[in-house]
Order: C-alpha cells, then sequence, then structure tokens
C-alpha cells in the first residue's frame, strides 16, 4: 500500500476523470482549506460516492414528479371524458355523485361545512361555459347513447344554440300529456283591485316618480320613457296608442305632444290613471302574457321521461349535476291561437339589495327586491305550430344595447302581437327541437357575472294552430358562498325521508317562489 500522499493523489485523479465523463456533480466543499483532514479520514469520507447519492436524489426526486403529473393528468383526461358519455354502458349517470377519496372523510350530514372550506373543496368552484366560436359553428354533443347530437350557435349576444331532435316525437306527446293530467293554469291573471289599493299605499312623491321615470333626465317625459316603466305595473301591456288615450282622458297632456314637463306632471292626480286604468275592459290579449302552464317535478321518483330530460341538460350545459338537480321543475306552457309572451329577460339584475329566489330561504338576509336567478334557460318545442309562434330574440348580436332604442317612431320591438317580424333572430318551432342560452355573463372567474340583456326574448303571436313549450331552467345564485350553502341544505333536505315525494310533487325549493318573468 502506498504512502498518504499517493492514496491522495489517486483519489483525485479518480474524481477529474469522473469529471471529464460527465458524472460529477461540481467542486465540491471538500476541496476548502477549511475541511483538509489526514490521508486516514478522506479515505474514509468517500468523496466521489457522496457526489455520486446527491446526483441520483435529484434526478429520482424530478423522475417522481414527472410520473405524479403524467398520472394527474390521466386521470383529469378519464373524469372529463366520463362526464360527457351517454346513459349506457357501465359508465357513471349524469346525476350520480362521484365517491369521495378514502383519504378525504365524509361529513356527517347533521352538519353544515364551513363556507371558507367549501368554497376550497366543493365542485362548484367553476361552472362550464360553452364556446359559440361563431354564427352557424356546429359541435357535437353526446346526450343519449348510440345517438350523436349537433349543437348550432345562433347568436354570439346572447349566447345561444340550437339543438334539433333534442327529443324525440314520441317524449314531446308523452310530455305533453303528462302536463295535461296534471292541469294547466293562466300564467297571468287580469288585474285587480288590489293591485290599486297597493299603489295608493306606496308613499312617494310625484316629483320623485318624475324623476324615476325620466331615463335621460332631460326634465320631460317622453312616450317610450313611461312605457318601458309601466310594464312592470299591474301586469297589462300598454302601447303609445293607449298613453296617449290615458292622457287625453285625465288632461295630463294639454298641448297634446305626448311629452310631459315636470310642472304638467305635478299637476296630475295619479289616483285619475288608477281610476282610468279600473275603467278599461282588459282582455287576455292585452296582458303581457297570454299562455297557461304547469310545472313536472323531476327529482328522484319523477316520471322516467322527465328523470331523463334532466339528465340529458346536465350533458348538455355540462353543469354540475348537483346544481341542476336542485333548479326549478320543468315548466309545460301552452299557447293557444292570439296567444303571446312579449318580449322579456327570464331573469333579473342582481345588486347588493336582491336576493335569489331559490337560495333566499336558506339566508338569512332580508332583502327588499327578489328575482329568480336563471343563470341557463333551456326551451324545448313540442310540436310543431301551424302560424306564428317563434320564439324572437330583438336584439341578439346587436352592436351595442340601449333600453331607450327598443321603441323607435311607436314601433317597440319587444311588442311580440305587432312587431316580432323586426327582430334580428327569430327561432322557428320544430318538434323535438330545443334551444338554450346563458341570461348571464361570465364574471371573468369562472362564475356568474351582469345579466346579458342582449338575452331579452319573447314568444311571437301564434296566428293558427295551438303551441306547446317546456322550459327547463337551471338557477345560480351570483354570489358563490349563496349557492355552495343552498347546495349544502339542499343535500341535508334530500337526505330526510320524513316526507315521501310523489311524482306530482313541486320541488320543495321552489314550492312559493315560482317567478313568472
Amino acid at each position: 500500500m502506498g504512502t498518504p500522499r499517493e492514496a491522495a493523489a489517486a483519489e483525485d485523479e479518480a474524481v477529474e476523470e469522473q469529471r471529464r465523463r460527465g458524472v460529477g456533480c461540481g467542486d465540491s466543499p471538500l476541496d476548502g482549506p477549511e475541511l483538509v483532514m489526514g490521508a486516514k479520514e478522506r479515505l474514509g469520507l468517500h468523496k466521489n460516492s457522496v457526489c455520486s447519492r446527491s446526483y441520483f436524489v435529484v434526478v429520482m426526486v424530478f423522475v417522481h414528479v414527472y410520473i405524479v403529473n403524467v398520472i394527474a393528468l390521466l386521470l383529469y383526461v378519464y373524469y372529463s371524458n366520463s362526464n360527457h358519455h351517454g346513459d349506457g354502458g357501465g359508465g357513471a349517470r349524469a346525476g350520480d355523485v362521484a365517491a369521495p377519496p378514502p383519504s378525504s372523510p365524509t361529513p356527517a350530514p347533521s352538519t353544515l361545512e364551513p363556507i371558507s372550506r367549501l368554497v376550497e373543496v366543493t365542485p362548484l368552484a367553476h361552472l362550464r361555459r360553452l364556446e359559440g366560436i361563431k354564427v352557424g359553428h356546429k359541435q357535437k354533443v353526446d346526450l343519449v347513447p348510440n345517438k350523436i347530437h349537433y349543437l348550432k350557435t345562433l347568436s354570439l349576444k346572447p349566447l345561444l344554440f340550437e339543438i334539433p331532435n333534442f327529443l324525440t316525437d314520441e317524449e314531446c306527446k308523452l310530455l305533453i300529456h303528462l302536463a295535461q293530467l296534471k292541469g294547466l293554469q293562466k300564467s297571468q291573471i287580469l288585474p285587480t283591485e288590489e293591485y290599486e289599493e297597493a299603489m295608493e299605499k306606496i308613499e312617494i312623491s310625484q316629483v320623485d316618480i318624475f324623476n324615476l321615470l325620466d331615463h335621460n333626465q332631460d326634465g320631460q317625459l317622453q312616450l317610450k320613457e313611461v312605457l318601458t316603466h309601466t310594464r312592470l305595473g299591474n301586469g297589462r301591456w300598454m302601447t303609445p296608442e293607449n298613453i296617449r288615450e290615458m292622457y287625453a282622458a285625465v288632461k295630463a297632456d294639454p298641448d297634446g305632444d305626448g311629452v310631459l314637463s315636470l310642472e304638467e306632471f305635478k299637476r296630475l292626480n295619479i289616483r285619475n290613471f288608477h281610476k282610468y286604468m279600473g275603467t278599461e275592459n282588459v282582455k287576455m290579449s292585452d296582458l303581457v302574457r297570454n299562455s297557461q302552464h304547469t310545472w313536472l317535478y323531476q327529482g328522484e321518483g319523477a316520471h322516467q321521461l322527465l328523470r331523463s330530460i334532466r339528465q340529458r341538460v346536465i350533458r348538455l350545459t355540462r353543469l354540475p349535476p348537483e346544481i341542476v338537480e336542485h333548479s326549478e321543475p320543468l315548466q309545460v306552457v301552452r299557447y293557444d291561437q292570439g296567444g303571446h309572451y312579449h318580449a322579456h329577460t327570464d331573469s333579473g339584475p342582481v345588486f347588493p339589495e336582491t336576493a335569489c329566489s331559490h337560495t333566499k330561504f336558506i339566508s338569512n338576509e332580508s332583502a327588499p327586491f327578489e328575482t329568480s336567478c336563471r343563470y341557463v334557460t333551456v326551451l324545448f318545442y313540442l310540436n310543431n305550430v301551424t302560424g306564428g309562434g317563434e320564439t324572437t330574440f330583438p336584439i341578439a348580436d346587436n352592436r351595442t344595447y340601449d333600453e331607450m332604442s327598443l321603441i323607435q317612431n311607436d314601433v317597440d320591438l319587444r311588442d311580440t302581437r305587432k312587431h316580432c317580424d323586426k327582430g334580428n333572430l327569430r327561432v322557428k318551432p320544430r318538434l323535438g327541437t330545443a334551444v338554450f342560452w346563458y341570461n348571464y355573463l361570465s364574471n371573468g372567474k369562472g362564475w356568474v357575472g351582469e345579466l346579458d340583456e342582449y338575452s331579452l326574448h319573447g314568444g311571437c303571436l301564434v296566428t293558427k294552430g295551438v303551441k306547446w313549450i317546456a322550459n327547463n331552467w337551471i338557477n345560480v345564485d351570483p354570489i358563490k358562498q349563496r349557492q355552495i350553502q343552498f347546495q349544502q341544505v339542499m343535500a341535508r333536505y334530500g337526505e330526510d325521508d320524513s316526507e315521501p315525494q310523489t311524482d306530482w310533487t313541486v320541488d320543495r325549493s321552489y314550492k312559493e317562489v315560482h317567478v313568472d318573468l
């Protein structure tokens, strides 16, 4: 065996050879002057083996990270694809809720998870939104086994799609039959004396009323400004001719120019307006909506067809099943000859002082205003209409939107009895076809944003025959925490077997909160 100096030299030559081959890990701190030691100790350190071990550890860490990422990607693709397939085979059903992994215990149903934790772990963290691409674009969608459906983009503002053959002829007939068995009621009733009494109790000055009606704040009330607000009153649809007749009857417009100044308005007796309205003979055709409707329960235990439609809607919209399952029941509507529905939006804007109908009952907050927060509308045509009955979107794909511009030269684009043909887009009723659109924009973070005013739509006058449609609305609260809390409460509600459900039980969460907009 050589001297210690020869042994050290041999070791240094081995390290240098390792570096030339690219195996080394760089200069070792052992070369520094502070770590100089005897030959016996240096031989015990095995300097090149320490370098190899560090290099091996680093390589293995990167390999494991790579493998984990690949597995995660494969799992994501697998579960994403399984959500889009039909009912057949061994795939998961659309209404099924995936079981939690073994490492995450399921909370007891008697306790609510804290909202802050739910935001992180809930599947409601993101609402999928389909892409329209461009008007006329078609894309495939899997709704039922062994059948391909196509989704056609009809407009981008609002984001509107058409799906031919969503329902079969037999399914449409069965839906009509089920609605008739349930019994239909008038969608809107004639005004009553209660409305006049309620208006008299409102404590508001005439100056405040004038300022409310004066949309452009120019100190004068134009006919279209009055029309915009009178639509919300007792349900009667007012036309420019109606306003002029009312002005003449109560002597509101001395010069007859159809414009009221603040001084002219202050001289009016508001009660005279109500009396005039009360003396008018109002017909069903004078109302905002002239139709009959009923609600069909779609939850667990409902008719097989109603359950199937709900599952297809889940696949179509790709929204979380628990949101769709806890939305409104199916509404079936009949329009007789002369029936119509003037242009409206299916939901309303949500302000801080506004509550959503479906989440209000689980919230302790009190709000002066309430609206049905319908994120998505899916409308089904159940028959071919002989004459009229189109669904109009008066301002679809307009470059800009201005509420006052809807009325020009006595032409009101919202009037579906007179001016349906002047709208930008009309969808003809075709047996089995469905159309669906988003009533709200995205907030840019995967949740509900502002109301899409371009979703204004209406049912054109049925000139001949009868029109049957059905509506599925998917309710989402723009305030995410309220929606998450609602889903938790409804999950516990569904586990309560103390109250039996029947095929015709209206979903409990919507028992008393239906809003016909």
